[in-house]
């Protein structure tokens, strides 16, 4: 007798993501209660069996203390559970963590648990305790606010639809596209493409693209994804150009009879050689008491780009300058950052200027700040600059100079600059003594064919030409602040102003820059404010030069706490400033343009604005400075990966910069290009991570490849797109 087969009857489909859908009701109106029908009726769930998945799930979430019944049948969330407002920060491997002012340390999120959420984007969450470990977790319940919808990655085609592989690698989804929505890109093109539907029963976003950006490898492909990736534009409207060029630009008797005159006074600027838009120029004088005075010039961009208008707005929405390795994105149309605004040698410029009275001991006896025309009589490339205060003669070498020929320097510009860069040593040293930190940290730089293509790598490190600049602008920065800042006895005034502050340092982070540091023989001292910047400038003092320097002068930086743009002053930490703000860089800052409009306002006995604009405009500027800072690592990145193509045969000597359980990053010592070694491509043992000890340790010979040890290492591949070099370790 054959036994009779089980018939299941069909059931309707199981309601994806119901915990989220039901949170989401529930999160419309938190005060009140809603019934299982309510909900139904908000999916347009209205068979049997889907309403009853609801009224199951209502009853888990009761149980589990995550919503609460408040009347028969009547739900709503259960506001003594720990439910919270934050970010989520994604890792490359798919799970996350919640990062919010509630808590201390940010809060693991299991991939499973992510719900759809990005990097970056503002979620609330419930936080419980895992059972066995009693650690936090977080699950994300709802997603509030998205924080991008548009990612840069290669379209991969099918025969009727596509899909984009993003180039992040924290973007853990691919997103479908239709053949309706591949708007002319082609199979393997670098796109642009905007997610415009998620659907609670799809594993990936649905899409379009909004632009081909050509294909991955090709150099203004890649440049422009990196832009495009953060959001960054890389070329103007046409109705912000045609705005820039109607501008009026002649500057009239009637406007310099609203100025101090300042055209016959002895004007230069001191720029990197390259340099297109000069924001700044320095005035000097001797006066008949012996004292100095000496001008601080700054392009008066808000002469010429006024509020409310569309240079403004354009101005405002990039909010800086995005200096990638081969270009500069600027903030303003070439037409005003290179031309009208720019201090050129040999132009009449409308400047903003902070002026001073100095003695011989770097004292300041009187100050001045208002509008000015002034003239330039004289560019120099830091190059010349610093030849001429290492030789205090009038003579630039051909091998420095612009033109490329040795030419005679103007005894009176001669003495200017060392008088300058004598004063601004003077300057530089009170401000150490004071607590400030020196962050002289070596730039990378390459060398580029007529391509943009790299063909030498060198470092740019900040000499005497480069610090009496530096040191200058800090004075007029901190001068302007203190102007507006401080009342009579030294007691805040109040008014709405746009600060530069710098909080101090993370105890924790330099607790664990300490282990770090105490194993190349370093140590701090953070007892006081003053030990700590103390024991700072002393370790960046002692590393610089050696092999190391630049892990630990990186580490030391990110212990710091970030600066940022605010109305609400704290002071500068790393530069010991009570009050601080920028005033120097109009043509490539937007917060610069707005302490202009603010400093005259003041001067013109205004009162004080409202500060909640200002703060919205602060946060603003703040986040666009940190983007454009990501795509500029980033153009690094590209470049030393593009650079290491063409060395793959060549043995490097480096230092391990990092650790972790999948393998150790390699700095190369000559480049400081840095790549991976794959725990799996060690193969002289099977070595395991030690977090500890920051190492990785050979399980059969005991062997150690920690933090900081030199290796030798060889280029094993390079991914232009990931901009992410693999090597092999050769020695260690």
């Amino acid at each position: 007798m054959t036994r009779k087969k089980k018939i299941y009857k069909k059931k309707g489909k199981v309601i994806r993501d119901l915990t989220r859908k039901i949170f989401r009701v529930l999160n419309e109106d938190a005060s009140r209660g809603y019934s299982y029908k309510e909900i139904a009726d908000k999916y347009d769930i209205n068979d049997t069996h889907g309403k009853n998945q609801i009224i199951k799930k209502l009853g888990e979430l009761t149980t589990n203390n995550k919503i609460v019944q408040i009347e028969k049948g009547k739900f709503k969330i259960n506001e003594d559970r720990k439910y919270h407002i934050g970010t989520v920060d994604l890792t490359s491997n798919g799970n996350g963590y919640f990062m919010s002012e509630d808590f201390e340390d940010d809060i693991f999120i299991p991939s499973v648990n992510l719900n759809k959420a990005l990097q970056d984007d503002i979620v609330r969450v419930y936080v419980y305790n895992k059972r066995k470990t009693e650690k936090l977790e977080a699950d994300v319940v709802e997603i509030i606010e998205r924080a991008k919808q548009e990612f840069v990655g290669t379209l991969q085609m099918s025969k009727n639809f596509g899909f984009v592989i993003p180039d992040n690698s924290k973007m853990y989804a691919d997103i479908f596209i239709s053949r309706g929505k591949i708007n002319g890109a082609q199979d393997g093109d670098k796109v642009l493409a905007k997610i415009t539907d998620w659907p609670d029963n799809s594993k990936n976003p649905f899409g379009k693209i909004v632009e081909s950006l050509g294909k991955p490898g090709d150099h203004d492909t890649e440049i422009h994804s990196i832009l495009l990736e953060y959001g960054l534009p890389y070329e103007f409207p046409k109705e912000v150009e045609e705005e820039a060029k109607n501008l009026p630009i002649e500057i009239t008797a009637e406007e310099i009879a609203k100025r101090r005159d300042m055209r016959n006074d002895l004007t230069f600027t001191i720029d990197p050689k390259d340099a297109k838009d000069f924001d700044d120029a320095l005035s000097f004088t001797v006066l008949e008491n012996g004292n100095y005075e000496i001008g601080i010039h700054i392009a008066d961009v808000s002469h010429y780009v006024q509020p409310k208008t569309i240079l403004d707005d354009e101005a405002y929405d990039r909010a800086t300058s995005v200096y990638l390795v081969d270009r500069v994105v600027p903030m303003l149309p070439e037409m005003l950052s290179n031309g009208v605004c720019s201090l050129r040698p040999n132009e009449e410029k409308l400047t903003f200027s902070a002026i001073f009275e100095i003695d011989d001991k770097a004292v300041i006896k009187n100050q001045w700040f208002g509008r000015t025309v002034t003239y330039s009589d004289k560019r120099f490339a830091y190059e010349e600059a610093q030849a001429i205060i290492e030789n205090k003669n009038n003579i630039v070498p051909e091998e420095v100079s612009l033109t490329g020929e040795a030419y005679e320097v103007d005894e009176a510009i001669v003495t200017a600059i060392l008088k300058l860069d004598e004063l601004a040593k003077k300057m530089r040293s009170k401000r150490m003594k004071s607590g400030a930190i020196s962050f002289d940290k070596v730039e990378v730089k390459f060398n580029l064919d007529e391509n943009a293509n790299p063909i030498g790598v060198f470092f740019k490190e900040a000499k005497d030409a480069n610090k009496l600049i530096e040191e200058f602008m800090l004075l007029a920065n901190k001068k302007v602040a203190e102007f507006i800042g401080k009342g009579k006895g030294n007691k805040p005034t109040n008014k709405t102003y746009i600060y530069r502050v710098h909080d101090e340092p993370d105890i924790e982070k330099l607790a664990s820059l300490q282990n770090i540091i105490s194993k190349f023989g370093y140590k701090l001292d953070t007892q006081t404010r003053q030990s700590t910047s103390e024991s700072l400038n002393k370790l960046l003092k002692d590393v610089h030069g050696k092999g190391e320097s630049n892990l630990v002068e990186t580490l030391a930086i990110r212990s710091m706490s970030k600066a940022a743009y605010t109305t609400q002053n704290i002071g500068h930490y790393g530069l010991a400033f009570e009050y601080y703000s920028h005033f120097t860089s109009p043509i490539r800052r937007y917060p610069d343009v707005m302490t202009h409009r603010l400093l005259q306002h003041y001067l013109d006995g205004g009162n004080s604005p409202k500060v909640e604009l200002y703060e919205e405009k602060c946060k603003h500027s703040s986040k666009m400075e940190e983007l454009a800072a990501k795509a500029e690592r980033e153009s690094i990145k590209y470049m030393q990966v593009k650079y290491m193509q063409d060395h793959k045969d060549q043995v490097f000597d480096g230092v391990v910069s990092g650790v972790t359980e999948w393998g150790i990053y390699v700095e190369i010592l000559t480049n400081k290009c840095e790549g991976m070694v794959r725990i799996r491509d060690i193969k002289d043992d099977y070595y395991i991570f030690d977090e500890k000890q920051y190492a990785v340790v050979g399980q059969v010979t005991q062997a150690i490849i920690q933090l900081g040890d030199p290796v030798k290492v060889k280029v094993k591949h390079t991914d232009l797109e990931r901009k992410h070099l693999d090597f092999d370790l050769i020695e260690h």
